[in-house]
């Protein structure tokens, strides 16, 4: 994206450097609107090595990130976000968090008010799932005069506090909205076998305490049915109400979400799927890397999702260019 005469050089605090923060953090300083990135971890050592691989523009941050002079905030911790996205809203900073905890969104989106009294964005689950299978959801909805149903999936983590966080969430009470009201499913249950892309193929996804019906549910509050599913195998459901067996991968392999959209166009029912297959941690960092570069020119406060605040079409081909494409599934007619 070109910087306009009258746009800054912008200064971003990140917040987390974990597999998402580190890939976003290489997203960031790649694009010319972003001058300075400073980076801020539990341990300041895993921020110092972050700051010694990428460019002289990223600088390890000392002391309370609420004190760094930044326009923007990306909050990429395990920890929970609501505190410091008020904090930093207070303080007149845009902020996006990449959090996938259903507890976390519930909160999040509870400071719409402190975001619109400050006049600054906060953009809720920028990642793989949340994130952007709500961009590809609005996308596919397009193509349809009325929306009935929208169903997301996801497979693979993108690294260990992802993990853990998905092994929080299949012990949790899923959130479905189911015609007219929310109920909540047990995680772990209603298994329905989705489709990604190749190499991946098949696999069983369940409900889990995801965010993503929450927050689909503010793009399409007349759809009757809104569900979000993950990939477990039958030792994550076992498993579940115990503490991790053992330590998650640095960073996880080959991952992929799913949307399938079905509404109706013309008095015709029909149904649209797309799909992403990238590492979940590439993928997540660099939509939240981008979403902060769309915020720096947004003119819309308030707090929502990330496809309340972009253009879907930009986005995605914006996420192509910076090698993350997604794919539509096209049916065969075999009779």
């Amino acid at each position: 994206m070109a910087i306009s005469a009258e746009q800054s050089i912008a200064t971003v605090a990140v917040v987390g450097c974990g597999t998402v923060g580190t890939r976003a953090v290489q997203q960031l300083l790649s694009m010319s609107s972003i001058g300075r990135v400073v980076l801020f971890d539990r341990n300041p050592a895993v921020a110092a090595r972050v700051a010694a691989l990428n460019s002289p523009k990223a600088i390890v941050g000392t002391g309370d990130p609420l004190l760094c002079k930044a326009e923007a905030a990306l909050l990429a911790s395990p920890a929970t976000h609501a505190l410091m996205a008020r904090r930093f809203l207070e303080l007149g900073l845009h902020v996006v968090s990449t959090s996938d905890s259903l507890s976390d969104t519930e909160e999040l989106l509870m400071l719409d008010s402190v975001a619109l009294l400050s006049g600054r964005r906060l953009v809720i689950g920028a990642g793989f799932a949340p994130g952007l299978t709500d961009v590809l959801a609005l996308h596919a909805s397009r193509e349809f005069d009325v929306v009935h149903e929208v169903h997301t999936a996801k497979h693979g983590t993108a690294g260990p506090a992802c993990a853990r966080q998905h092994h929080q969430a299949l012990k949790g009470a899923a959130l479905d909205w189911r015609d007219g009201e929310w109920v909540r499913p047990p995680g772990g249950s209603g298994r329905e076998l989705c489709w990604f892309p190749d190499p991946i193929g098949g696999a069983d996804c369940y409900r889990a305490a995801l965010p993503d019906a929450l927050l689909l549910h503010r793009l399409f509050p007349e759809a009757s049915r809104l569900t979000g599913r993950m990939w477990a195998n039958r030792r994550d459901r076992l498993t579940a109400p115990f503490p991790m067996l053992r330590e998650p991968h640095a960073e996880a392999g080959e991952g992929a979400v799913r949307v399938e959209v079905r509404g109706s166009r013309g008095g015709i029912e029909e149904s649209i799927v797309f799909a992403c297959k990238a590492r979940p941690s590439v993928a997540a960092g660099s939509v939240a890397a981008i979403t902060i570069e769309r915020l720096l020119t947004s003119t819309t406060p308030g707090a929502g999702g990330l496809a309340e605040c972009v253009d879907p079409v930009d986005f995605l081909k914006e996420l192509s260019r910076r090698g993350v494409s997604c794919f539509r599934f096209i049916g065969t007619d075999e009779r």
